[in-house]
């Protein structure tokens, strides 16, 4: 289940996206009972699928380089996801900020090998 692309840019191979985590998502569900916040794999996930789908087309998952969970994304979070595809290094960089009225904090980051 992804969540609702407010926008798109694409540079090279640079995307940067505006989504919105609706509450409703499936992955919000159980994902704490008494305070829900997205999980780690939904954000591989959706790198994953936006990385596969527009930057590095054709290419399958490896591995996962490293990966940083540094704020839980709460249900309702708006979020910028920046991707990365370094074709000569088969490696997809991925980075989520929280956007905040006045400000962004990084949610997670990380590195996905692709073959």
């Amino acid at each position: 289940m992804l969540p609702v692309e407010l926008n798109a840019q694409q540079q090279g191979a640079t995307l940067t996206l505006r989504l919105h985590a609706a509450a409703d998502l499936f992955w919000f569900r159980g994902h704490f009972p008494t305070l829900p916040i997205l999980p780690g794999v939904a954000q591989l996930d959706w790198a994953l699928h936006y990385g596969l789908s527009r930057l590095a087309i054709g290419k399958h998952f490896r591995s996962i380089e490293n990966i940083k969970f540094q704020q839980p994304v709460p249900p309702d979070a708006e979020l910028e996801l920046q991707l990365n595809w370094q074709e000569e290094k088969s490696l997809l960089s991925f980075s989520y900020s929280l956007m905040r009225a006045d400000s962004a904090e990084i949610a997670s980051s990380g590195k996905i090998r692709l073959c």
